[in-house]
């Protein structure tokens, strides 16, 4: 369970951590290419309602069972919440290829995201900027 929803988290944060260097809402906070820098300049209020937000799904999803012990008594699949609005699970086949998929594409992204997050960190620069700044040859 913990291993799919940290592959979902960083797929998403992997995606985030690029197209934050593109596109930037009209505001001095939110306009900072690097993800690192990006996050101690969010007012505390705004990372508060975050939190709380990201809590309320996590209890919401699980059914307010939150222990390994009761999270699973009612025969729910890790990683299964019941949301599949495009029925790609109705085939066994696929699904099991869905899976594997999804826990290799997962496991990709939380190394990605990590090389992504330390060269932020490393470089001050966004992941794209470095890309751009190397030069030949390297």
């Amino acid at each position: 369970e913990a291993e799919l929803n940290h592959g979902r988290v960083c797929m998403l944060a992997s995606l985030g951590c690029l197209v934050q260097e593109i596109v930037h809402l009209p505001s001095e906070a939110t306009s900072n290419p690097v993800a690192s820098e990006a996050f101690f300049q969010a007012p505390s209020g705004g990372l508060w309602q975050i939190f709380t937000g990201i809590a309320i799904v996590e209890h919401l999803s699980n059914k307010f069972n939150m222990s390994g012990e009761t999270m699973f008594k009612s025969g729910r699949a890790a990683g299964d919440l019941g949301f599949d609005p495009l029925n790609f699970g109705k085939n066994p086949t696929a699904r099991a290829r869905y899976e594997l998929a999804e826990i290799k594409n997962g496991r990709l992204a939380m190394l990605g995201f990590s090389g992504m997050i330390h060269g932020c960190f490393i470089t001050g620069k966004g992941p794209l900027a470095v890309l751009t700044s190397l030069e030949y040859p390297y």
